[in-house]
C-alpha cells in the first residue's frame, strides 16, 4: 500500500509557493485537479516545486486523458523524482465503466504499477477494482459508516483516502448553505453519487432537498475543535488519509489541522 500520510490537501491553486507551504505544514499528499487537459503539466510543476510530498490528481478522467499520456508523465518523473507522482484516476462514464477502467489499467501496467495509482471509487464494484488494481480508493461525500464498510471491502492492504469538504463555520444554517453551494447541489444530481447516497441510507427526499441530515452526514463543519472531532471519526472508521479541500479554509487552520491530525 502506498503510504500517502494521514492528511492530504486538495487544492486548485497554481501557486507553487502555496504547494511548498502545504508540504512544509505536514500535508503528505497534494491533490491537484485532474479534470483539466493540462493536468500532466501541472503535476510536473508541483513535483519540481516540492521536495517530498506525494503529488496526485483528484482525478484524471480515463475518458479524457489517454493512458499513454499518464505513462509518459509517470516515466519522466520516475526518472527525475522517483516515487513522487501517483496518478489518481477515474471518470469512466460509458456503458461499461469497469471494462473501460480494466483496459486502461492494462495499458498502464507495463509502466505504472498498481502500487503507484489511485482509483476514485464509491460503489462496491469500484471498491473491489481499487482493491485489485490500485494502491488506494478515493471516495467523496461519504459517512464514517461508509468508510468502515469500504474498509471491509478493500481489506487491510489497500489504502482509503477520503476526500472531505470542510466549512469553518459554527452556525448551522450558514454552514449547511455553504456546503450545499460548494458542489453538493450539483453532485446530488449525478447518478453515481445519488446511488451511493441511497446505499448509505439516505432517502429520496434527503437527496432531492439536500436535507440537513444528508449535509451533516457527508461533510464536516463547525468550529475548529468540532471539525477535528468529526475528522477523527473518519480516521477511526478506517480512513488512511483525510484529504481536506483546503482552499476555502482560513489560512491559520492549515497548520493547525495538519498538527491535530498527524500529532
Amino acid at each position: 500500500m502506498t503510504n500517502l500520510g494521514p492528511i492530504g490537501a486538495a487544492t486548485r491553486t497554481d501557486d507553487t509557493a502555496v504547494l511548498a507551504e502545504l508540504e512544509q505544514l505536514g500535508y503528505g499528499t497534494l491533490w491537484l485537479p485532474g479534470g483539466e487537459g493540462d493536468a500532466p503539466a501541472r503535476v510536473s510543476e508541483a513535483v519540481r516545486a516540492t521536495r517530498t510530498a506525494t503529488i496526485t490528481t483528484g482525478i484524471m478522467s480515463v475518458d479524457q486523458v489517454p493512458a499513454a499520456d499518464v505513462a509518459a508523465t509517470y516515466t519522466k518523473l520516475a526518472e527525475s523524482h522517483p516515487g513522487r507522482f501517483v496518478p489518481g484516476l477515474g471518470g469512466a462514464h460509458g456503458a461499461k465503466p469497469l471494462a473501460t477502467l480494466n483496459a486502461y489499467f492494462d495499458a498502464l501496467d507495463p509502466v505504472v504499477p498498481a502500487t503507484a495509482r489511485i482509483l476514485s471509487a464509491l460503489g462496491p464494484k469500484m471498491l473491489r477494482l481499487a482493491r485489485d488494481r490500485a494502491a488506494a480508493a478515493y471516495p467523496f461525500l461519504v459517512t464514517p459508516d461508509y468508510v468502515a464498510s469500504a474498509r471491509e471491502i478493500v481489506g487491510p492492504d489497500t489504502g482509503l483516502a477520503v476526500l472531505l469538504t470542510v466549512v469553518a463555520d459554527a452556525d448551522p444554517g450558514q454552514a449547511r448553505e455553504k456546503l450545499r453551494d460548494s458542489g453538493l447541489r450539483f453532485l446530488s444530481g449525478v447518478p453515481g453519487y445519488v446511488a451511493n447516497f441511497r446505499r448509505m441510507g439516505f432517502t429520496e427526499d434527503d437527496v432531492a432537498n439536500l436535507s440537513d441530515r444528508l449535509v451533516d452526514g457527508v461533510t464536516v463543519w463547525g468550529d475548529f475543535d468540532t471539525v477535528v472531532r468529526r475528522l477523527r471519526e473518519y480516521q477511526a472508521a478506517g480512513a488512511d488519509q483525510l484529504v481536506i479541500q483546503i482552499d476555502a479554509l482560513p489560512r491559520d487552520w492549515w497548520s493547525a489541522l495538519a498538527t491535530a491530525i498527524t500529532g
